[in-house]
């Protein structure tokens, strides 16, 4: 009996608080979900604003030394200084492709490629470009 009685007490309180507690957890809901979108809408803008992204592999930009270095002809063909000839001619062909004077492209770029080539694989012939 005094367990019933305890229980009969508690219910009473849960059955006071329940019309009070109902509407507070609604609120608080209301809150919480008011913050996150506030938080997505402000995170949103944020990622709309920050500066676009390359995706495309960026050449070498500048002009050009009096004499090539090795630096220079590695930036130009878009590969490390100590690479075997068989990349270096690969890269090479990359390059020459999107830069051909055939297929629109200039006869200085074509010879600045075909130089930075002959730098990389020891074939300097001391000239430079004709250009």
């Amino acid at each position: 009996e005094m367990r019933h009685k305890i229980f009969e007490k508690v219910g009473t309180v849960l059955s006071l608080l329940f019309p009070i507690a109902t509407p507070f957890l609604a609120g608080v809901a209301v809150a919480a979900t008011a913050l996150a979108g506030r938080y997505g809408i402000q995170a949103w803008q944020a990622f709309k604003a920050r500066p676009p992204r390359p995706k495309i592999k960026k050449f070498y930009e500048g002009g050009f030394q009096p004499t090539m270095t090795k630096r220079e002809a590695a930036l130009i063909l878009g590969i490390r200084e100590n690479v075997p000839a068989e990349k270096v001619k690969e890269a090479h062909r990359k390059v020459m492709v999107a830069n051909h004077p055939d297929a629109g492209g200039s006869h200085f770029l074509a010879s600045k490629i075909n130089e930075a080539k002959d730098v990389m694989l020891g074939k300097t012939k001391g000239g430079g470009s004709p250009f």
